[in-house]
């Protein structure tokens, strides 16, 4: 038996779980407007543990959502991640946002893109199959009327996440299928979690940082 923490914080959504063996046991978020993570994280933490009625040290593991997605969330989520993992002297495992968001999409054919918002016209976005396998990794791109023209031609293209209220307004294809109202959520991190610590994929506590894909660029504030 495997009980995995499950924390996610790239976006607005602020997420944790507690799932066994791969199936999600207790949820636990706020997908409001604002960013709520600093004064809500650890509280989600704690409540989910005392639903799941296990004690702490009961976890085999902690996983975290490792990004793309905001700078601050990301910080916000595997600081507290590694906390939990040197404190209670568990695995750290990271779980790639895009992926766990593709499966909020259930599709017989074609290919999920699951996507975040970036700045303007840009999105970090990645492409996968019906079942879930990888066909182009993370990536940030600028959207334009021609975008995924190759796969919405061969058939459904699914496009998930808060990206999809600015692709929508881009592409207009009959093949396209727009998802919304869908942010990355710990629910569907503890699959991929549990496959992870099978294998022994678990990552360096000490050393480990999140994947921002972009540098991180501080602007002034305005006068």
């Amino acid at each position: 038996m495997a009980l995995i923490l499950s924390i996610e914080t790239t976006t607005t959504n602020c997420s944790v779980a507690i799932s066994k063996n791969g199936e999600t046991l207790v949820l636990k978020e706020d997908n409001g407007e604002g960013y709520s993570h600093a004064e809500s994280l650890h509280v989600f933490i704690d409540e989910v543990v005392k639903s799941a009625n296990i004690k702490p040290a009961e976890l085999d593991a902690i996983a975290i959502s490792k990004g793309p997605g905001s700078y601050t969330g990301l910080r916000i989520g595997v600081s507290a991640a590694k906390g939990l993992c040197f404190s209670l002297d568990k695995p750290l495992i990271s779980v790639s946002t895009l992926e766990a968001l593709a499966r909020q999409v259930n599709a017989d054919e074609g290919v999920v893109i699951p996507m975040l918002d970036a700045r303007r016209l840009e999105v970090y976005s990645a492409i996968l199959d019906k079942d879930y396998q990888v066909i182009r990794e993370v990536q940030a791109e600028i959207l334009n009327a021609d975008s995924y023209a190759e796969y919405l031609e061969q058939g459904p293209v699914y496009f998930v996440g808060n990206g999809v209220a600015k692709t929508k307004e881009l592409i207009a294809h009959p093949n396209a299928v727009f998802v919304e109202g869908k942010l990355p959520s710990a629910k569907e991190m503890g699959a991929l979690a549990y496959d992870k610590l099978k294998k022994n994929d678990i990552e360096d506590v000490a050393y480990f940082e999140p994947f921002y894909l972009k540098d991180f660029i501080a602007l002034k504030p305005k006068s």
